[in-house]
């Protein structure tokens, strides 16, 4: 909703088909041409063929945005093998094949944001979501390095990548997680989607490799 009010044109996934037509025609409420397309972001090749319909539509591709839903709630013991294989391939794989898909045509223009939605917790772990915690984590390792590699290549020095990282907010995910116990002080989601924004405008051309925490000021390391 942030990116279609500043006039982009978007081609959004989801899983569940019926909420993601409503985000969409909300979003063409605003005057930007949107494609929605459901499906799972863990399916391997389901990023590269985002890509391609964005490009096939529009002609380019300016803006990448990787936001795959967290993984169940456990315990660092607790949690077995497959548990951990689907974190990774929802919240760390996906996001790495959007981005591998998304670099070629924004070399090819010239521009590119890329913004990968993670948590505060790649900075801090949280008590009982340790599948978030390790997926997470790994992908701000990725894109730390990918940043850089970006950087510091001519032919896709306006490329940036960064993360932007939400602490509580007022979203269906955290209602969820603290069943009924919502604390006090919680963020508002608008005001999130407008922080990325933020970030893929050409404004930030500056900005790359960074983990832009919205938390509230509660991560407490330095």
């Amino acid at each position: 909703m942030a990116l279609a009010a500043e006039g982009c044109n978007l081609v959004l996934n989801a899983r569940g088909a019926e909420p993601l037509a409503a985000t969409a025609d909300a979003c063409r409420a605003l005057g930007v041409e949107v494609v929605d397309h459901a499906g799972d972001m863990s399916a391997a090749e389901l990023p590269a063929a985002l890509v391609a319909l964005a490009v096939e539509r529009f002609g380019r591709l300016d803006i990448a945005v990787a936001n795959a839903g967290g993984p169940p709630p456990g315990t660092a013991l607790d949690v077995d093998d497959d548990m951990i294989r689907a974190a990774v391939e929802q919240n760390l794989l996906a996001s790495i094949r959007l981005v591998r898909a998304a670099v070629p045509p924004m070399t090819e223009g010239g521009f590119g944001r890329i913004v990968c939605i993670t948590s505060t917790s790649i900075k801090q772990p949280i008590g009982g979501l340790s599948l978030s915690n390790t997926a997470r984590t790994g992908l701000y390792a990725w894109c730390k390095t990918a940043a850089t590699d970006l950087a510091s290549d001519p032919a896709t020095d306006g490329i940036t990548l960064n993360l932007v990282c939400p602490g509580l907010h007022d979203t269906d995910r955290v209602r969820h997680l603290y069943a009924g116990a919502m604390p006090s002080r919680i963020g508002d989601a608008e005001d999130f989607g407008r922080v990325v924004a933020f970030v893929c405008s050409t404004t930030a051309k500056f900005i790359t490799g960074q983990a832009v925490l919205v938390d509230g000021g509660a991560t407490l390391g330095l």
